[in-house]
């Protein structure tokens, strides 16, 4: 059954699922692959009434709260579903994540005059997005906020109003009265989908990244579209988010005027140094240095599309267009069976009919260039 699960057979696994528990009663492991089965097929609802099922039983298991919280979230179930999240950090691979606090975790109060400590967590996408409750924030509680951040968006966190002070992961904050994690920020500010997007741009481009990026651009002649195809290879989810550079072919063959510019990093960006024929792309990944070079590249750009990976954060933030391209199930900020985000009023979503199948996405969205730069001109 669990080999089933891990080779992708969720139908298989279903059905030796239910064969056990034909009698309505069986142990926890076997419901649990059932509802892992039932969810990764898409049928979300399902999978929350499995999942709630078994919390009835075992109310204290926190990975299955987790589980649940995502699959709320991913409902847009957002009252629940952000309370669940705070267990996020009692998961046996991610106890080493969390920073232990002496002081209470912030509820939302007004607290005029004292010291609220906001630390970012998870990966630079998460705080690419949440960042921009800071100023909600400073308004709501009147405090004194300390911002902590991790090094490569400092830069960013500098630029956003809200925070009295940035200090650097890692760098002792000082005194403060109470703290708060930022993807726990909706659950102590209680955020709606009716809250979102707020005002968009959050960020904005650093002014002399901008001139340089632009010089270097100076020479490409007709629309510019940026590429992103593989996420962080240690991501969980990875294995579902990415793919390789040669899949993305169909966009080209369909826009030959179309100068592809590749802000990949990592492994997978040397797929550009010796891209599929016929492809018109200039590899850019050794020159960004940071996320300011990329925010600049992307303020230049026509266009960002992407597996889902922190550069859509950065383009959505700074309210340039951008496609995002979510497997069959994606991650539950992107919610179910919709082509728009609350998130970001400039993305569009693309996303896989069935499991694996990256084939139908690319095609929708070589279709759909033509339509967007015409609108764009």
């Amino acid at each position: 059954m669990q080999q089933c699960l891990n080779t992708g057979a969720l139908d298989q696994a279903e059905a030796k699922a239910r064969a056990v528990l034909a009698s309505g009663t069986g142990p926890l492991n076997i419901w649990h692959m059932l509802a892992d089965a039932v969810r990764k097929q898409g049928r979300i609802e399902e999978a929350k009434v499995l999942q709630e099922m078994m919390l009835e039983h075992l109310p204290q298991n926190v990975a299955l709260r987790f589980e649940l919280a995502e699959t709320l979230l991913l409902l847009g179930e957002f009252d629940r579903g952000w309370r669940e999240y705070r267990f996020r950090y009692s998961l046996p691979h991610t106890t080493n994540l969390e920073r232990k606090v002496q002081t209470p975790r912030w509820d939302g109060a007004p607290i005029a005059g004292k010291t609220l400590l906001i630390h970012d967590e998870q990966g630079f996408g998460d705080t690419l997005q949440f960042i921009r409750m800071v100023p909600w924030v400073k308004k709501r509680s009147q405090a004194n906020i300390v911002l902590q951040i991790s090094p490569e968006l400092a830069s960013f966190g500098r630029r956003i109003p809200g925070a009295d002070k940035i200090i650097i992961r890692g760098e002792l904050p000082g005194p403060f009265d109470l703290h708060c994690e930022m993807m726990s920020l909706p659950m102590a500010m209680k955020l709606q989908m009716s809250d979102l997007p707020g005002e968009i741009p959050y960020f904005r481009p650093d002014r002399a990244r901008l001139e340089i990026w632009r010089k270097k651009l100076a020479s490409i002649r007709g629309p510019k579209i940026a590429l992103v195809w593989a996420g962080r290879p240690t991501h969980l989810n990875d294995a579902n988010r990415s793919m390789d550079l040669a899949q993305l072919v169909p966009l080209a063959a369909e826009n030959k005027d179309i100068t592809f510019l590749s802000v990949q990093k990592g492994p997978k960006s040397d797929e550009a140094n010796t891209p599929p024929e016929n492809m018109k792309i200039v590899n850019l990944s050794d020159d960004i240095q940071d996320f300011e070079d990329t925010a600049a590249i992307l303020s230049l750009a026509d266009l960002l599309i992407s597996v889902d990976s922190s550069p859509v954060h950065l383009a959505g933030a700074l309210g340039r267009p951008v496609w995002t391209m979510l497997p069959f199930v994606p991650d539950w900020r992107w919610l179910m069976n919709r082509s728009d985000t609350p998130w970001y009023p400039d993305m569009r979503l693309f996303r896989q009919n069935q499991i694996g199948n990256w084939g139908d996405v690319v095609s929708e969205m070589a279709k759909a260039i033509p339509a967007f730069l015409k609108s764009r001109a």
